[in-house]
């Protein structure tokens, strides 16, 4: 009995977590010597979005209750309709707040002067922090929340959804295992990739911090704020929606590489939708610096996963049954009414195009504006770029804050990146050239045997 009291631990609900994690952000990260600074500001409307995700919980609970059965049609209808109005206040909520972070990384296009955000706890403490608050989170996917829906949050992409059954199929066979445990590995198959995918976006912030940012306490201290957010813990266990952020922090991290970033970008793009957008903007960043890599790696890296994709869907049957409701989908057709849930459901399309049309414009701008661009501006504009796509997406647009988290974590961070850009390949390449004269060799003739020693005792 002494036992089950030490044992008995159970994880807070949804609101608890959000007030509790505030509370440590505020102790860990607050500047209260410059209480009117950007940096605080930035930290508390990082919160900004959770009361969304709160309203669409109480919605959900409400909609769920209804739809049960068992209670009279006066207490149904008024389930539904209050039901029903929370999840449009949801909704709107989630996408004004989107609408003011989209803003936040537009104004910092004009920031120049990035004085460091020094956290509170020194670098050990932070990474003592960001190591439990793992283990935590292992406990959080395993178990989940109280009151957040275990069931997918948007539609994934197909390619994991098959990978993810497969693994199952392969553990089931070799075990030899009933229906109840096939079920059972598949559960533990979904978390075990999802806090894997965490995982790696918790090193590439550290690595960011690290290796650009000149410190690695500012690195330790992104992954830990990561792991505080309560969007973290409430989609701990969404495959779809850490997938495509573990590529961009890496893509982020490998920018002094146009080759590797094309390919660290194009990977996603074929799988889900919303990298093909951030391919204007990075291929005019290394635009005379590299456009050409990056552009070779983005399409090469595209064209093997959009093939990995088709395989598998192949090998199942089903490629032209999916490709078929792919090109029939409302969700990123902005020209089709849709009927998913979300901010549009139901609305015609008349008043959705022209936000896509808007955000397709955007999209356009950010190849060429603002030219020159440093590093810290690509960061800005590829998170307001995800951030846009809440603003038409129909599947629940607003609900995927981990798309762009990461994105958000390193423009908070960073310090004055105003001077770095992608080196130069013809500066490069004069260097080849002069060190190559220098041994002798030109126009594809080796030096003579004369010429060598002059050459070499004059190098």
């Amino acid at each position: 009995m002494l036992g089950s009291i030490f044992l008995e631990f159970n994880l807070p609900n949804a609101a608890t977590w959000f007030y509790f994690s505030l509370l440590l952000v505020v102790a860990l990260f607050f500047k209260f010597n410059r209480l009117l600074s950007l940096r605080n500001w930035d930290l508390l409307t990082l919160y900004l979005v959770v009361p969304g995700f709160l309203l669409l919980q109480e919605a959900h609970t409400l909609l769920l209750a209804a739809r049960a059965g068992g209670l009279d049609p006066t207490d149904k209808s008024r389930l539904l309709q209050r039901g029903s109005m929370l999840l449009s206040t949801g909704y709107i909520w989630l996408i004004a707040a989107s609408g003011y972070w989209f803003a936040r990384c537009l104004l910092d296009l004009a920031l120049v002067r990035r004085p460091n955000l020094i956290p509170n706890l020194n670098l050990s403490g932070l990474a003592w922090l960001a190591a439990a608050l793992f283990i935590c989170m292992t406990a959080v996917a395993i178990r989940k929340l109280p009151d957040v829906p275990v069931e997918a949050i948007g539609k994934g992409p197909i390619a994991l959804t098959r990978v993810q059954e497969g693994a199952s199929a392969v553990v089931n066979y070799q075990n030899g295992v009933t229906d109840f445990s096939a079920a059972d590995s598949k559960f533990w198959i979904e978390r075990g990739v999802a806090l894997g995918l965490h995982l790696a976006v918790l090193v590439g912030l550290v690595m960011i911090g690290w290796v650009h940012f000149q410190d690695v306490t500012s690195g330790m201290a992104m992954a830990c704020l990561y792991m505080l957010l309560p969007y973290t813990a409430y989609h701990i266990s969404q495959v779809h929606h850490v997938f495509p952020a573990v590529f961009l922090v890496w893509t982020v991290f490998a920018w002094k590489r146009p080759l590797i970033a094309g390919v660290l970008l194009g990977i996603p793009a074929g799988t889900v939708f919303f990298p093909l957008l951030l391919f204007p903007l990075w291929l005019g960043f290394y635009r005379g610096r590299g456009a050409k890599q990056f552009a070779a790696g983005f399409i090469l890296a595209m064209l093997l996963s959009l093939s990995v994709t088709g395989a598998i869907l192949s090998y199942h049957g089903e490629l032209a049954r999916h490709l078929k409701t792919a090109l029939s989908l409302s969700d990123w057709q902005a020209w089709k009414q849709p009927y998913t849930e979300g901010l549009w459901t139901g609305v015609h399309w008349a008043y959705r195009l022209p936000v896509f049309i808007l955000y397709m414009a955007f999209v356009v701008l950010t190849s060429f504006w603002p030219s020159p661009r440093n590093w810290g501006q690509v960061i800005a504009q590829s998170a307001a770029v995800v951030i846009g796509v809440q603003f038409w997406y129909a599947d629940q647009g607003g609900v995927y804050v981990l798309w762009y988290l990461p994105l958000l974590l390193i423009l908070i961070f960073r310090p004055n990146v105003s001077e770095r850009r992608p080196p130069e390949l013809e500066a490069s390449g004069a260097l080849r050239q002069s060190l190559w004269s220098k041994l002798g060799w030109r126009k594809g003739k080796a030096p003579s045997a004369v010429e060598t020693p002059v050459e070499l005792v004059g190098s």
